[in-house]
């Protein structure tokens, strides 16, 4: 479960928030419509967003492609 609350009601909905957090929810920190924080219970691994960086990364035409005998005997090194 996830729930969010804005920033500006965060102090009044403090202790609703802490017990959410306890019974394993996620809660979401809104500044208006952007999310700002994100309080999990200890241990949880923070759920994924899909799509939040789209287009931020875009692998080479030759990602897959073997890489030379230099880069393995380190003949290749860069200092």
């Amino acid at each position: 479960m996830t729930a969010k609350i804005d920033i500006r009601d965060l102090p009044d909905r403090w202790a609703e928030a802490w017990t959410l957090v306890l019974k394993g929810a996620e809660v979401i920190v809104m500044d208006g419509l952007i999310p700002r924080a994100r309080l999990l219970p200890w241990g949880a691994a923070p759920s994924r967003v899909e799509g939040l960086h789209a287009g931020a990364i875009e692998a080479a035409e030759d990602f897959d492609a073997p890489l030379p005998d230099d880069f393995w005997t380190g003949r290749d090194t860069i200092l």
